[in-house]
């Protein structure tokens, strides 16, 4: 089956939900046009049996008086086409399944895909189970909604078709009757679901909410357990998960009165029916046989309003969810590289030292994807896309921050005009009080957000007219909230540079002073660590961390609280593998500890948003400002 990699159904033409649906299934025609025609010729065997059938009855005159002769071949063919409908039947429904979990598949690609280009102001304000939720618990129901479409509907609306045309064939006048009276169903189906619509929109939206909040306190369980919250946790589950039900009663009631509905109308269709079929064989206008077929024939007409009734109350819970994924899908991407961005890479700087021998991750031959850096991307040699002659091609590690301004929300301005010019190979230290920008200002510097005024520049050129891949792969950072993910420790090191070798990789977890821990875990390196590395400690988390960031070692490094977790001997230790590491590389290091980045060279004392000061660590304390007085009230001078 083909897969519909790389386009979004999202993202062209009618933002109508339908429309989304038509771009998604489009790939998929060839077996869609398929399944329509083995479902033609699935109805067209099981309507043509009744007037085999009926045929066979009118060979019936009486006791004694049967026409075996005739009848014998009559059945066979009957079988022959029960069988052969039946055949059909499967293919069909075969092809529907692949066809349906097809499609949502490349629906989840492409909103998975998605998610990765949004910015982080939106995922920001996005609690992770509400969009989890989306993705799994929507695309499962749409994919329900859209099996009963392919497999239902388009043969009960083959069936309906088909059924007039025989029925035609048979005595116009009883098929009038049937025509008339049955419409009553299709609008009494289509009021109830357009009334359920609106419900089944708002239980997937509680469902939304619900799994977010058991996100939300699975993962803070310690927290709720040392405060003595799990009262108050079960009721606030409780009023979610009231209101689930109290909204989902409500839609499967008020959908659930469109099949008993149809039904009885149906029944009257089928009565009327035989009335009038009854008078007219009285007649002599229609024979039994031909009544018989007939009557099949009205019961097989109802039979897909049913059907469809069903499909269509489906398809109002389906449709609900299929619009909160397309949502997300129309949700505008973070700004995208400028066309004539360039590509920037590492200048040829070698790796962390193994057996005294620098482990130059730049040596790679013509297969090898690996920059000079030690990060996985194309080798610094290969040919970049062409930039113009004002952009860089390789870092040095110069930034420099001019004027530049930024907020979360206009009405609260954050940073303000904050010039800094730092050079390269330069250690910079930032420091301040909680919540003063120090995180976001290595945000702006990664572009995780771009700053609202002035520039942020990379050996003279402006970050902007980088591609944004280039620039993070310039970046090694370890901050304070670490990540691990779901593999083994070995994929968690080599994180950055999965061609590194496993000599280089051990070489960078002792650097991290991580190597002792990671060999007393039960398989060594090749230990499978959960979610969020949970088997570990924070400090243990972290270790890996800078493991990851002694491996790749690019140009420019960033150290957000990297040692937060740590004790204080390992601390020195890791303090002194820094500083070796950071030896001609650009750092910036985010610090609440002075202690640890008194011997920088250009300290950044930042306050509400500004920097305040900034000058070496003996400078700062002459001047007996803001730094100072950070020093001697984290050290209780007096």
């Amino acid at each position: 089956m083909r897969r519909n990699k790389g386009k979004n159904p999202a993202a062209a033409g009618s933002r109508g939900t339908w429309g989304y649906i038509a771009r998604a299934i489009k790939p998929y025609a060839p077996q869609i046009i398929a399944s329509i025609m083995l479902s033609a010729v699935t109805v067209g065997l099981t309507l043509y049996i009744p007037i085999k059938i009926g045929e066979v009855i009118d060979k019936i005159v009486g006791k004694n008086n049967v026409d075996f002769e005739s009848i014998m071949p009559m059945l066979g063919t009957i079988l022959v086409m029960a069988a052969a409908a039946g055949v059909a039947q499967w293919v069909a429904g075969a092809l529907n399944n692949r066809v349906t979990y097809g499609v949502v598949r490349d629906i989840r690609c492409c909103a998975h895909s998605h998610i990765q280009t949004l910015p982080l102001s939106y995922l920001d304000r996005r609690p992770a189970g509400e969009l989890v939720s989306r993705l799994i618990t929507d695309a499962d129901k749409f994919s329900d909604g859209l099996l009963l479409g392919f497999t239902q509907l388009f043969t009960g609306v083959l069936t309906i078709i088909g059924t007039l045309i025989f029925m035609l064939t048979i005595n116009v006048w009883i098929t009038l009757v049937v025509a008339l009276l049955t419409p009553m169903s299709i609008f009494v189906a289509r009021f109830i679901a357009g009334r359920t619509y609106s419900l089944f929109r708002r239980q997937s939206e509680t469902r939304g909410e619900l799994t977010s909040y058991i996100d939300e306190m699975i993962g803070g369980m310690k927290t709720v357990r040392a405060f003595g919250r799990e009262g108050k946790t079960n009721e606030k589950f409780d009023a979610i998960n009231d209101r689930l039900k109290t909204v989902s009663v409500s839609a499967i009631f008020f959908s659930s009165l469109t099949n008993p509905t149809t039904r009885f109308l149906n029944a009257v269709v089928y009565a009327a029916v035989a009335l009038a079929g009854a008078l007219t064989s009285i007649g002599g206008g229609i024979s039994v046989g031909m009544l018989t077929s007939f009557l099949a024939y009205a019961n097989q007409y109802s039979k897909p309003f049913n059907e469809i009734s069903g499909v269509v109350t489906e398809l109002g819970a389906s449709l609900a969810s299929a619009s909160r994924l397309f949502e997300l899908m129309e949700v505008a991407p973070e700004t995208p590289d400028r066309e004539d961005a360039a590509e920037l890479t590492a200048d040829g700087m070698s790796g962390i030292n193994i057996n005294g021998k620098s482990a130059n991750h730049g040596k790679a031959n013509k297969n090898d994807t690996t920059g000079k850096d030690g990060i996985t991307g194309k080798a610094a040699t290969a040919a970049a896309p062409t930039a113009p002659a004002n952009l860089p091609k390789k870092a040095s590690g110069e930034v420099a921050f001019e004027h530049i301004a930024f907020s979360y929300t206009p009405e609260r301005p954050l940073i303000r005009d904050v010039n800094v010019h730092v050079a390269a190979g330069q250690h910079v230290a930032i420091v301040g009080p909680t919540g003063c920008g120090k995180t976001t200002l290595i945000n702006l510097l990664l572009r995780f957000y771009d700053v609202t005024g002035g520039a942020i520049k990379v050996d003279g050129t402006d970050i902007r007219d980088l591609t944004r891949a280039s620039l993070r792969r310039s970046y090694g950072m370890v901050l304070q909230d670490t990540w691990i993910k779901t593999a083994t420790v070995r994929e968690n090191i080599k994180l950055g540079h999965p061609s590194a070798t496993d000599e280089e990789m051990i070489a960078a977890a002792r650097a991290a002073h991580a190597d002792g821990f990671i060999r007393r875990l039960p398989r060594g390196y090749d230990t499978l660590l959960g979610e969020g590395g949970e088997s570990l400690s924070q400090g243990q988390r972290q270790l890996l961390s800078i493991s990851r960031i002694m491996l790749s070692l690019p140009p420019i490094l960033i150290l957000d609280e990297a040692t937060s977790s740590i004790d204080t001997r390992t601390e020195a230790r890791i303090n002194r593998a820094f500083t070796e590491m950071m030896a001609g590389r650009t750092a910036f290091v985010v610090a609440h500890r002075l202690g640890t980045v008194k011997n920088s060279e250009l300290i950044l004392v930042m306050k509400d948003g500004d920097i305040i000061e900034q000058g070496t660590h003996d400078s700062l304390l002459a001047k007996g400002g803001f730094y100072k007085h950070l020093w001697e009230s984290q050290f209780e001078v007096v």
